[in-house]
């Protein structure tokens, strides 16, 4: 159903017309005339109209600067830094090597999702995943709907699982290698080639937050 405008004697009526099929065909049907639409504008019925029908809409919101600051329910969210960084994320290979191992596992929530809203948080404002989970009610990142505090602390856990003995070359003592040394060297694996040397080494110093 929609509105529109047609011109009769000179003047513009605006109607309100249904589309439906008929014998496969599309058919329009007016289901009213509301009036001459100059009006319409000049009594202030069609905005009041408008006005009226967006009290019943679910996805369709109507800004008026007639209306009140306090009449509507807006929560303003940040895309800006999740935009820059989503494709930063993905090219550098991270989304593709979570997702990879990921494919082994059957989590119930979005822990991809999870992983880049933390690492997200740590370039914009480092803190602990409590703080992450609360300072992303800011920011519109797509996928995290529905995730809980818990998720981001079993999304933590499963980066700091231990893998299986036959996993285990090279590991130091007691710290045994982990899903987080998987991501490591597949992103090293996949930025290298035959000629790569290893001439810097850095060593993750991130503060703990309890």
């Amino acid at each position: 159903m929609f509105a529109r405008t047609k011109k009769s004697a000179g003047l513009e009526y605006v109607q309100l017309v249904e589309n439906h099929r008929e014998g496969g065909k599309v058919r329009q049907t007016v289901v009213a005339t509301l009036g001459r639409l100059d009006q319409l504008r000049s009594t202030g019925q069609l905005d009041s109209l408008l006005a009226s029908l967006a009290r019943f809409a679910k996805k369709a919101l109507l800004l008026s600067p007639s209306l009140s600051p306090d009449s509507v329910d807006v929560k303003p969210r940040k895309i800006g830094g999740p935009l820059v960084f989503q494709r930063l994320w993905e090219e550098t290979g991270c989304q593709g090597i979570i997702d990879e191992l990921l494919s082994r596992r059957n989590f119930e929530f979005p822990l991809e999702r999870i992983l880049f809203a933390t690492v997200l948080q740590r370039i914009f404002a480092p803190g602990s995943d409590c703080s992450c989970f609360q300072w992303l009610t800011g920011y519109r990142i797509p996928g995290l709907d529905g995730a809980q505090l818990h998720h981001w602390y079993r999304a933590m856990a499963w980066l700091g699982e231990a893998l299986s003995l036959d996993q285990q070359k090279g590991a130091v003592p007691f710290a045994p290698r982990c899903t987080k040394d998987l991501i490591e060297e597949a992103l090293f694996q996949r930025n290298r080639d035959l000629l790569t040397e290893v001439g810097v080494v850095f060593f993750d110093t991130t503060t703990l937050f309890f």
